[in-house]
């Protein structure tokens, strides 16, 4: 023998109070289920995708210019340009008073320096957090 289903139509005001009551946290699905004599689960879950505001919740949404798009990826390419640049500026200074530091040795006297001109080491030790010198 074959069961035969009831067919149950629901307001869409019933739904949406439903919907409202599993969204505030106040019924689970399953307690609005029982509580409501709703058949089945699927039902309530198409309910709540339909009619519900939790599909918005927790989503990133990002608005642009169209042209916003290509001005942030050329100054993300300017960034990694500076900062190669910079890096390579580090690798130079460090050669260079490498390169000083040797010479001196062999020579066993100091080459002398211009005057005025602070090491790089020396530079960075006398800069704040803002890039100002501190003494």
């Amino acid at each position: 023998m074959s069961k035969i289903r009831k067919m149950h139509t629901y307001s869409e005001a019933f739904k949406q109070k439903v919907v409202k009551e599993i969204e505030n946290g106040k019924l689970t699905i399953s307690e609005a289920e029982k509580i409501y004599d709703i058949g089945g689960r699927a039902t309530i879950y198409r309910w709540v995708q339909k009619l519900g505001k939790s599909h918005l919740i927790n989503r990133v949404v990002h608005i642009q210019m169209k042209d916003e798009k290509s001005k942030i990826k050329e100054l993300e390419k300017q960034r990694r340009e500076l900062e190669s640049a910079l890096a390579n500026a580090h690798l130079k200074i460090i050669t260079l008073e490498s390169t000083i530091t040797v010479l001196s040795e062999r020579e066993g006297k100091g080459v002398k320096k211009k005057r005025g001109i602070k090491s790089y080491n020396s530079v960075l030790k006398t800069k704040d957090s803002k890039g100002e010198n501190t003494k």
